[in-house]
């Protein structure tokens, strides 16, 4: 996994927590930033960080911080925009970043190898995780080779929505069961934060 970059996604504005740094919650007295990239570092060969803002908040997890490069909080896609470009002028031998969310906090450990399994099986440029039939755009895999069609879509067609990219350009899908919780349940409200600490017990 030498050549595969791994984006975490922290640029949201975390409304509905209430503001401020949703990767920076604790759940199990560790920060939800700090458990995303426990289970993404054995998955790429190097991991940044996607976070708008001052990024010496961020100086504890010892990694790159990427601004989005498209104003207005334009959503993850922009973050995986921004990580894309990073990666051809800084890492130009990498063919390919995973982009994980960092507020899902029990996403699987061998999800990049089953992206790319996925994608190779069905010849298809990127795969994306998919649960309980629902898809889950976010964790994806991205070929940089489509850095340039990706700006084209954020900056003159003002696409934001990440799945309508992958259907664009055809997205293969690793399944996951979702016993005994889906892997992919993700942190929006402090509701949330609580039930995630009574999922923690069940792993």
């Amino acid at each position: 996994m030498g050549r595969i970059i791994g984006i975490l996604l922290a640029g949201g504005r975390s409304e509905r927590m209430g503001g401020g740094d949703k990767c920076l919650r604790l759940l199990g007295g560790q920060s939800l930033l700090a458990r995303a990239i426990a289970r993404a570092r054995p998955q790429a060969g190097e991991l940044i960080l996607n976070a708008n803002g001052d990024p010496a908040r961020f100086a504890a997890a010892g990694l790159p911080v990427i601004q989005d490069i498209v104003e207005d909080h334009a959503g993850p896609l922009a973050g995986i925009l921004s990580a894309l470009e990073w990666v051809r002028s800084h890492r130009p031998d990498c063919e390919y970043i995973i982009s994980f969310a960092t507020d899902t906090p029990f996403f699987p450990g061998d999800l990049g190898a089953r992206l790319f399994q996925a994608a190779r099986q069905w010849h298809a440029p990127m795969a994306c995780a998919a649960s309980g039939g629902r898809t889950h755009p976010v964790f994806g895999l991205w070929p940089v080779s489509l850095t340039d069609d990706l700006r084209h879509s954020m900056l003159m067609e003002n696409m934001r929505k990440v799945d309508a990219f992958q259907a664009r350009h055809g997205t293969a899908q690793a399944e996951y069961a979702t016993l005994p919780f889906d892997p992919f349940f993700n942190i929006n409200t402090k509701a949330d934060l609580a039930q995630a600490e009574h999922m923690l017990r069940l792993t």
